[in-house]
C-alpha cells in the first residue's frame, strides 16, 4: 500500500513538472509572437531628419540641432540634440564639413588671385557636403624681378 502512494506523488509529481514546462514554453512563444507586432508599429515612424548644429553663441564649439520625423504611431516626433563645431573647421563650406586642402596655386596675374582645391575629408552628422571645393584669395604684393645686371656686376668686382 505504501509502495502505491509512493508511486501516485511521483506520477503526481512528474504530472505537474510536465504542465509547469508546458507553461513556460507556452509563454516564451506567445512573447516571441508579440515582439514582431510591436516592431511593426515601429517602422512606421520615418527617418530622423537633422537641422545643421546651431553654436550656442559665437560660430562655434557646443551647439543643438533639431530632429524631425513623420509617422501616425509615432510617439516622438520632434527633439532636440546636443552637438559640436569644431572651431578650426572652414565654415565657408558649412560648419559641418571638413575638407584636406591642397597647397596654394600660382598666383593669377589677370585677377591676382591664387586658389587651391579641398576634397572632402569628413562630414558630421551626415551633413549635406561637396566632394570638392575651390577657394581664393588675394596674392598679396606682387613684386616685380629685380635687374640682374646689377647684381652680376658688383659680384664680378
Amino acid at each position: 500500500m505504501q509502495q502505491q502512494q509512493q508511486q501516485r506523488r511521483m506520477f503526481t509529481a512528474a504530472l505537474l513538472a510536465l504542465v509547469f514546462i508546458l507553461a513556460a514554453v507556452s509563454t516564451t512563444e506567445a512573447g516571441k509572437k508579440e515582439k514582431p507586432e510591436k516592431k511593426a508599429k515601429k517602422s512606421d515612424c520615418g527617418e530622423w531628419q537633422w537641422s545643421v548644429c546651431v553654436p550656442t553663441s559665437g560660430d562655434c564649439g557646443l551647439g543643438t540641432r533639431e530632429g524631425t520625423r513623420s509617422g501616425a504611431e509615432c510617439k516622438q516626433t520632434t527633439k532636440t540634440q546636443k552637438c559640436k563645431i569644431p572651431c578650426n573647421w572652414k565654415k565657408q563650406f558649412g560648419a559641418e564639413c571638413k575638407y584636406q586642402f591642397q597647397a596654394w596655386g600660382e598666383c593669377d596675374l589677370n585677377t591676382a588671385l591664387k586658389t587651391r582645391t579641398g576634397n572632402l575629408k569628413r562630414a558630421l552628422h551626415n551633413a549635406d557636403c561637396q566632394k570638392t571645393v575651390t577657394i581664393s584669395k588675394p596674392c598679396g604684393k606682387l613684386t616685380k624681378p629685380k635687374p640682374q645686371g646689377k647684381f652680376h656686376l658688383l659680384k664680378g668686382a
